[in-house]
């Protein structure tokens, strides 16, 4: 009888990517495949290694597997992800529970790291993060949704962030690759792709020093039955004319861009080595909103990186009131090792990065719910993702809206299947989510003002 494997994924969105990828692997050899770590024979944890809160969840987890040996029927516990890759000798010197380690450029390997662990071996395979996704296809989606990497790695160097040492440098697919990969997913009945790499705006300068995502873009314009594609983390200075007039024309691309801006003050962002000043920011929102006059901007910021003072988040509050952001995710920096920023003066307490981090959430809050308030009133497509038994109504996205990060529609009336997007008239709008009303007799296709 084939041994059952479970993944438990951790982290990104480009963590299930992986993850989906061994699935199909796991698959091909003849393992059986099961959601529920309790009933598995082998676990694999795909761990997060970014920040603290990431690093201490994966080794909670890698815990909370390890006990499953003891009382269960898991015969192995397999490690691979950002953690392998940035801390396998602690791993393998702190945690023998841990049977097998995968890094993230040997991840394709799993099904012999598996085969080897069963026979009482302990594999590790953690090279060089330099693997590609050419010729691996995942066309298994039981959502609407499905996340598409197109490029891994980073070549910014910012000096907070350790993705170019879990990740290693920009490297992007072909187009063909992605186009095919997206038809699969198409055919399986997903209606949204997100294309998801560490710089996507970047996407192809390794090739041959172009930058290619307008032209990915008008070749997934041609998929039919793909209804939305979304792009995430565009980094600022990447974002060309040519792109915006790309998405502005589209058919398929949302009106949302997802700019990690990371902060405002010009002191702070050459320190983190970032090349935009808030100026050029500003000028950059001002020109995607008279190119996309109702787009949705989302951004990341970074709380407390070494010195950071009152006045330097006095600067931030003033931008953030001035650019009304849509969508704001609020982190607080942390040590990251081995990256230049550890070795900076003046480190933020702990106690004055979370104070911070949370005067930056509640500044924005009523400028999200005010962002959010202007589609009340108005019929927009809802891409509809579960049913919410206790409410009784299902629930789902505008475009404006990303998967697990964004705000979500309460949707009363409708009686249809899930995956379909439909018009629904926003009747209430809150900090974060939203309530409409199906509305059946609105045609998708005079939607295109929503936009």
């Amino acid at each position: 009888m084939p041994e059952k494997v479970a993944i438990v994924t951790l982290g990104c969105e480009k963590n299930q990517v992986d993850s989906d990828i061994m699935s199909e692997l796991i698959e091909r050899r003849g393992y059986v495949l099961t959601d529920h770590a309790g009933e598995a024979n082998v676990v694999v944890v795909n761990t997060c290694g970014f920040i603290d809160t990431a690093k201490e969840s994966s080794v909670d987890t890698i815990l909370r597997m390890a006990r499953l040996k003891k009382h269960g029927q898991l015969k192995s516990l397999i490690v691979t992800g950002c953690l392998v890759q940035r801390y396998q000798e602690m791993l393998l010197d702190e945690m023998p529970e841990i049977d097998g380690l995968v890094g993230t450029g040997d991840f394709v390997r799993i099904p012999e790291v598996i085969e080897a662990a069963l026979n009482k071996e302990r594999p590790v395979f953690v090279g060089p993060p330099v693997y590609r996704y050419e010729d691996l296809r995942r066309p298994r989606r039981k959502s609407p949704v499905a996340f598409v990497k197109i490029a891994e790695g980073c070549d910014n160097g910012c000096t907070f962030c350790a993705i170019p040492l879990m990740r290693g440098g920009l490297r992007s697919r072909p187009i063909s690759t992605i186009v095919e990969e997206v038809r699969q997913f198409v055919a399986s009945g997903v209606k949204e792709i997100c294309l998801i790499a560490q710089d996507l705006s970047s996407y192809g300068k390794d090739m041959d020093g172009t930058l290619k995502l307008p032209e990915l873009l008008r070749a997934l314009e041609t998929i039919e039955g793909l209804v939305w594609v979304r792009l995430h983390y565009l980094y600022p200075g990447a974002l060309t004319d040519e792109l915006l007039e790309v998405m502005a024309t589209s058919d398929k691309v949302v009106p949302y861009l997802d700019l990690p801006l990371q902060h405002s003050h010009p002191w702070i962002l050459k320190r983190m080595r970032r090349p935009n000043h808030a100026a050029d920011v500003r000028e950059l929102i001002a020109k995607i909103r008279r190119i996309m006059p109702d787009v949705a901007i989302r951004t990341s910021l970074i709380l407390g990186f070494p010195g950071e003072t009152e006045e330097h988040v006095e600067h931030l509050l003033d931008f953030l009131s001035e650019v009304e952001l849509d969508r704001v995710g609020v982190f607080t920096y942390s040590d990251e090792e081995g990256t230049p920023a550890v070795r900076l003066s003046d480190h933020v307490p702990q106690a004055v990065k979370e104070e911070r981090a949370e005067r930056i959430r509640e500044h924005q809050r009523p400028i999200t719910a005010r962002r959010n308030a202007r589609l009340v009133g108005k019929t927009v497509p809802v891409i509809i993702e579960r049913w919410d038994p206790k409410a009784g109504v299902h629930i789902g996205r505008t475009p404006y809206d990303a998967p697990e990060v964004d705000g979500e529609v309460a949707v009363g009336g409708y009686i249809g299947k899930l995956g379909e997007i439909v018009p629904v008239k926003i009747t209430h709008a809150y900090d974060y989510d939203f309530v409409g009303q199906y509305s059946p007799a609105a045609s998708l296709s005079s939607l295109k003002e929503a936009r």
